[in-house]
């Protein structure tokens, strides 16, 4: 799968661009004021998983495997409906288009932030994965620099941060209201981002707020399967839609489901009150509190692999 030469080409290019600065930065896409702040995430390796003793766990996150990863940037925050309107808005794409790589979503047949909160830093929310990479592509597109989704592992290593407890800051649930929205707090709404407190790599609401999508196809024996030493792991894609891998839990979850180890699966149930035939591969329904953030790897892949990448996910 051309997944697994881009990871490749990662490690083989990183020599001759070893100039690349590797810190924290800020852009705004072309023709909006709007700005994304990136995080540098640095290659290291990490114990995925839960352990068999961890309060809250599920069968499918062990046995853990110690897993090393490449370096790459990801979003301080998760996506806002403010950068996604830029997307969304966008006079230069075509409106839901099969041919055109830079379609634009189909219209929202609903409020799908229904009353919660949409201009002002609030999360993008009821969206498939399908239109979170959709956004990606758009983006790569603007700025020629590649975006996308963050592998499972790549999810879970960046949201410990170096820790190795059920949550990113310790154990105790008890402090979990100071760094998440969730169903104890949360109002059942989610919130503007960055209110709480970020983890120790300055990412913030990765726990709570709006679950987030991965690259990963759902296994439930993925980490039963996966080698003992493995670097920068994915499930790849297959033909099947459902199930694709949510991480970090939302504002309507116990806390249980907010553990860095957590393991939630999407579902066509998702979409199931949507009224066109066939059903919107952008909105969904039924998953108010499901949305994403970016990464973009240390090394770009070339022009030719990235649109490969893109056509795998997305079919064009």
């Amino acid at each position: 799968m051309l997944l697994f030469s881009i990871t490749l080409c990662f490690e083989c290019l990183t020599a001759q661009n070893s100039n690349i600065p590797f810190s924290a930065y800020q852009f705004n896409v072309p023709g909006s004021q709007i700005l994304y702040k990136m995080v540098p995430i640095k290659a290291g390796s990490f114990l995925m998983g839960s352990n068999g003793k961890e309060k809250g766990r599920a069968t499918d996150e062990g046995p853990q495997r110690k897993v090393t990863l490449s370096a790459f940037w990801m979003g301080a925050f998760e996506l806002s409906r403010d950068e996604f309107d830029i997307f969304y808005k966008d006079e230069n794409t075509s409106d839901n288009s099969t041919v055109d790589a830079i379609t634009k979503p189909s219209p929202q047949y609903i409020d799908f932030s229904l009353g919660m909160g949409k201009e002002g830093g609030y999360p993008v929310n009821s969206l498939s994965q399908y239109s979170a990479l959709m956004y990606c592509r758009w983006l790569y597109n603007k700025t020629g620099d590649f975006y996308r989704l963050p592998t499972e592992a790549e999810w879970e290593y960046a949201c410990r941060a170096g820790s190795t407890t059920r949550f990113y800051f310790g154990d105790d649930q008890k402090q979990l209201e100071k760094y998440a929205w969730f169903k104890d707090n949360s109002d059942d709404k989610f919130q503007r981002a960055g209110l709480k407190l970020p983890n120790a790599w300055g990412l913030y609401d990765m726990l709570g707020n709006v679950s987030e999508w991965t690259l990963d196809h759902y296994e439930e024996k993925r980490m039963e399967n996966m080698p003992p030493n493995s670097e920068n792991p994915f499930a790849a894609p297959n033909k099947l839609r459902y199930p694709k891998v949510i991480r970090g839990g939302g504002y309507s979850d116990e806390a249980d489901e907010l553990r860095a180890a957590n393991r939630t699966k999407s579902d066509p149930l998702m979409n199931r009150r949507d009224p066109q035939i066939p059903k919107s591969k952008w909105w969904l329904t039924d998953a108010p509190s499901v949305g994403f953030r970016i990464v973009r790897p240390l090394v770009q892949p070339s022009a030719e692999e990235i649109n490969e990448f893109y056509k795998q996910y997305l079919g064009k």
